[in-house]
């Protein structure tokens, strides 16, 4: 399923990837359900799983890339939700930079992750139910000041 932004997004406890040790730890998406979808996508799309890097502190995700005729594709994977994104190149951080869904995205809905679309990504930060945030993120959301769902869900902050 493409999440494309026609139904309110609800934060869940860890979307942003921050949280306090006392609270307990945090969900934890399937690196090797992930890896599976990568390559189930490459072979769909007709080309091969590039570099895949495990999410790493301060990092809220796992990202990877599928090179086909069209260049390389970089996906992002969240690391505590199974939410999937696209973006233009390899970064720590996001806010808008994401890219439409190529047509092989369906792979990875077809093996329990949510597709996120771009246009969901861009949802102001107004929009989506924030009410799970906790003092700590909103701190963090401010400093950093984040004004989007993608730029919540896919951060390096700490």
């Amino acid at each position: 399923m493409v999440n494309d932004g026609s139904a309110p997004f609800t934060l869940p406890r860890g979307a942003t990837g921050f949280f306090v040790p006392k609270d307990g730890p945090l969900p934890e998406t399937d690196v090797r359900a992930f890896r599976t979808a990568l390559h189930a996508a490459a072979r769909i799309a007709g080309g091969k799983v590039g570099e895949l890097e495990e999410q790493a502190y301060p990092r809220s995700f796992h990202v990877a890339s599928i090179i086909d005729h069209t260049g390389e594709s970089v996906i992002l994977c969240h690391a505590h939700h199974p939410w999937i994104a696209f973006a233009q190149e390899r970064r720590d951080w996001y806010r808008e930079e994401f890219r439409s869904a190529p047509p092989w995205a369906h792979t990875f809905a077809e093996t329990g992750f949510v597709v996120l679309s771009s246009e969901r990504l861009a949802t102001p930060l107004s929009d989506v139910d924030t009410s799970v945030l906790t003092q700590g993120e909103w701190r963090q959301v401010r400093f950093y000041d984040i004004t989007t769902l993608g730029g919540v869900l896919f951060n390096a902050w700490d």
